[in-house]
């Protein structure tokens, strides 16, 4: 991280990568002065998952509150600020431009530098917001609705990708099997409330097998046993209260996410065994999992190695996390050799659906 004399240092950050509408003052490198977030659930619930058209309307009538909430309760004026941050990418198409074209015309009207941010790289940055201690190398394990993930970091800014999800990300899956059972959307929330009512070893789902030796993730294989389980015993969705579920779904429920937390851990364990980091990074939606928090912890500490996960309001897309990954860049253009006397206002900058972290 870069922290240095120059400072105190302002950053707003935007992010509108999906379906929430998020913004964020931060002072220096880790203080959060406000996060603001317009979530976009109850647009998207009766749906059970994202609808792209009806995200990127949400973004429109809420980016202006959203940025303008943010300042008032960081108690600053847009003038204050010193550089701002935005989300271009991964993610929803025109939910990435409604953020990038704001953060255009706002760093334009006020003549401030403005960084763009791989979404990815702002969860991995959401832990320091949090943890001082964490050390380089690290491994980040990015597990959400959208990304399930594996990176190698040497050095602040510098990654390499161990592995990917092949089909389903880890969320999509939770999500997938809560709808499939009736119990709604978001699914990760849900199943991680009802699984401590079930008995995780119910059901045995196979390990997964990939014979290629490669460090990748995929869900579909679970989701479909989950899917052939539910027919098998004629599981009907559930249309009663919560409170009547049967123990078979909450077997099931439990044995599910079981089998999810151990292909993670899995896959974390042996990148940690080949890229030997000093610490673990476990961020991203999904990340908020009490059995996986609880999983990596004991799991790592066998091997002596410290696991580092944010709050809750830190885990979700949020916009202190892209300010926190805008701010070394930030601090390079405004202080750095290679930066005196040029402006900043990249006005070609674009948003890119699929784009890379390493």
């Amino acid at each position: 991280m870069i922290t240095g004399e120059r400072t105190p240092m302002y950053t707003l950050g935007i992010e509108s990568s999906c379906d929430e509408t998020a913004a964020a003052v931060l002072k220096d490198a880790r203080e959060v002065l406000s996060n603001v977030v317009a979530s976009q659930v109850g647009v998207h619930k009766d749906y059970g998952g994202v609808v792209p058209e009806l995200a990127s309307r949400e973004h429109i009538k809420n980016i202006c509150y959203v940025v303008d909430r943010a300042l008032t309760d960081a108690h600053m004026a847009n003038h204050d600020l010193d550089g701002i941050a935005v989300t271009n990418g991964p993610g929803l198409i025109g939910s990435l431009l409604v953020g990038v074209s704001y953060a255009k015309a706002l760093a334009y009207s006020l003549n401030k530098p403005l960084v763009p941010i791989n979404h990815i790289e702002g969860h991995i940055y959401s832990a320091f917001l949090e943890h001082t201690a964490i050390e380089y190398p690290l491994l980040a394990l990015v597990v959400s609705g959208g990304h399930t993930a594996l990176y190698f970091s040497p050095q602040p800014e510098k990654y390499k990708l161990i592995g990917k999800t092949r089909d389903d990300a880890a969320g999509e899956a939770f999500d997938k099997v809560a709808k499939l059972l009736g119990l709604g959307y978001p699914g990760g929330p849900i199943i991680d409330k009802l699984a401590e009512k079930g008995n995780p070893r119910a059901v045995k789902f196979s390990p997964l097998k990939i014979t290629d030796g490669r460090l990748d993730f995929s869900f579909s294989g679970l989701k479909t046993a989950v899917l052939r389980f539910v027919e098998l015993e004629k599981l009907r969705p559930v249309e009663a209260s919560m409170e009547n579920i049967s123990g078979k779904v909450l077997d099931l429920l439990a044995s599910f996410q079981y089998a999810a937390v151990r292909t993670l851990l899995d896959r974390a364990k042996r990148a940690a065994q080949l890229t030997k980091p000093c610490s673990i990074i476990l961020t991203g939606g999904v990340a908020c999992n009490r059995l996986l928090r609880v999983t990596f912890k004991e799991s790592f500490a066998e091997m002596g190695l410290p696991v580092y996960y944010p709050s809750p309001s830190l885990t979700t897309d949020n916009a202190a996390m892209i300010a926190a990954a805008g701010y070394p860049k930030l601090v390079r253009r405004l202080f750095g050799k290679r930066g005196r006397g040029r402006s900043f206002l990249p006005l070609d900058l674009n948003a890119y659906s699929n784009l890379k972290l390493a």
